[in-house]
């Protein structure tokens, strides 16, 4: 890992100094097993998160990164093991209770943000507070004011497609953080941009989740990316390993 600790200091992240991982885990994976077809996404993965703590997801493309964070948001059901949420059996939970965690408790970031084209910026952000019993009016009013947060407020009447990259990515984040998430789920939030509006997605997501103590899950394969986080967890092949092996 590259990135420096100065940057990492003014990001509010990095070294695990904010956050010590001790106490109970708030989410936790054992033995994760989900295969599709006849490949093996995840053979027996296993992993911890604490309140507040950021850990980074690493390894090459195809070793089932993104599959565990789909299992660790209940967005996918694994085949075999067990997800615990704050005492809370996922692989068990109904789609209804599922569905509520990610809308009420869970916020998930995309590699391509997967904002709602249809939708303004500012109402993208909005939604999430709408669907959960806000007024437009008060729903508008936050999501201005998240969007003023990761300084994007002044793009908040644009469709996604009228928003750079980095942009839109910020707007996302706004939308995952908006109903104050105890856990955020980041599927490489940078991969499709560039290192300048990487760094600014990583220091608006980094700095907030501090400030609000969210805990953070997120899958990278970028070194650079990793290094605002805690500590790291590298998969290869849908299994933990050590950090550093290569083969």
């Amino acid at each position: 890992m590259t990135h420096g600790d100065d940057d990492r200091t003014a990001a509010g992240g990095g070294g695990g100094g904010s956050h010590p991982s001790n106490g109970e885990p708030l989410l936790a994976a054992h033995g994760l097993v989900r295969t599709y077809g006849a490949t093996e996404a995840l053979r027996g993965a296993s992993v911890e998160l604490r309140a507040g703590e950021i850990v980074a997801v690493t390894g090459p493309s195809g070793s089932g990164k993104s599959t565990l964070l789909h299992c660790l948001s209940g967005i996918v059901r694994p085949d075999a093991g067990s997800v615990t949420y704050a005492g809370e059996r996922l692989e068990e939970a109904t789609e209804e209770r599922l569905s509520t965690l990610r809308r009420t408790e869970f916020g998930v970031v995309f590699q391509f943000g997967q904002l709602i084209p249809e939708l303004t910026a500012l109402d993208n952000v909005a939604l999430p507070l709408m669907l959960g019993g806000a007024t437009r009016v008060e729903a508008r009013e936050a999501a201005d004011a998240w969007l003023e947060r990761f300084g994007v407020r002044g793009q908040g009447d644009l469709r996604p497609g009228g928003m750079s990259g980095g942009q839109a990515q910020r707007a996302a984040l706004a939308r995952a953080l908006v109903t104050g998430p105890k856990v955020v789920f980041a599927d490489e939030p940078t991969g499709a941009l560039d290192s300048l509006a990487a760094e600014q997605v990583m220091t608006s997501l980094v700095g907030t989740a501090r400030e609000a103590g969210t805990a953070v899950l997120l899958v990278t394969h970028d070194a650079r990316v990793a290094a605002y986080a805690d500590r790291e967890v590298q998969l290869r092949d849908g299994a933990v390993v050590p950090l550093g092996v290569t083969a």
